[in-house]
């Protein structure tokens, strides 16, 4: 079976992924800070019949990005690495004129060092696998100029750019930054707690990953709504 490790699985989009991999047979490594939450996520993934390994921590700390990479190798393989955990910076989000520094760089070291840290981790199983994938979630906030946005957005355009050249300097994996557009998840309703329009649920832009899987498209930057046309 195809082997995944999943950062930020407990909620939201990282939950709906692990739910839709398990269903069709994946093993799961799965990563959230919250030991509660993501012991759910497990649960609920595992009742497909797969295998899965929750590890509570924090995906900025080496250590359990270790010990993330040897519990996929526990399970015989990784195959793909989603990074998906995400920090804002500050809640709600605020001007760059308010920005805490120490908010930009918590963004950075969770969006982009940690993301880079762990990819660098898999790397050896990434490649040993015929189909080894890397995914790191972006936001148009990393493509738009958005007012509040900055902070965050600079850490997923600095995510975009790394993903774009590991695909140059790894030319046997696939790595895909996707932008899943806007959804209803706690990280938006923190960004932006006064925004009370309805968002699309996480798992409305899960075929749009599933196909990215199935089609295999080159290496690059995807957005939805578009996903779904994905062809090989």
């Amino acid at each position: 079976m195809p082997v995944a490790i999943i950062t930020g699985a407990s909620k939201g989009l990282g939950r709906a992924l692990a739910s839709a991999l398990a269903r069709r047979g994946w093993d799961l490594v799965l990563d959230a800070r919250t030991a509660r939450v993501l012991k759910e996520t497990a649960a609920e993934a595992g009742a497909y019949g797969t295998r899965v390994v929750a590890l509570a921590g924090d995906i900025t700390d080496a250590g359990h990005r270790t010990e993330l990479v040897a519990a996929a190798a526990e399970l015989g393989a990784l195959d793909l690495v989603v990074s998906n955990a995400s920090a804002l910076g500050a809640e709600p989000l605020v001007r760059l004129d308010a920005l805490p520094l120490d908010g930009l760089r918590a963004a950075l070291e969770t969006n982009v060092v940690a993301a880079l840290g762990l990819v660098r981790e898999a790397l050896p199983l990434l490649r040993a696998s015929a189909a080894g994938t890397v995914i790191t979630v972006s936001s148009d906030a990393a493509a738009e100029a958005y007012g509040t946005w900055g902070g965050y957005g600079a850490s997923k355009a600095a995510l975009d750019q790394l993903a774009a050249v590991l695909a140059v300097e790894e030319p046997g994996l696939r790595v895909w930054a996707v932008d899943p557009g806007d959804m209803g998840t706690d990280l938006y309703a923190a960004a932006v707690p006064d925004d009370t329009d309805p968002r699309p649920e996480p798992e409305s832009v899960v075929p749009g990953f599933l196909r990215l899987l199935e089609r295999r498209p080159p290496s690059g930057r995807y957005a939805a709504p578009s996903l779904l046309e994905v062809t090989e």
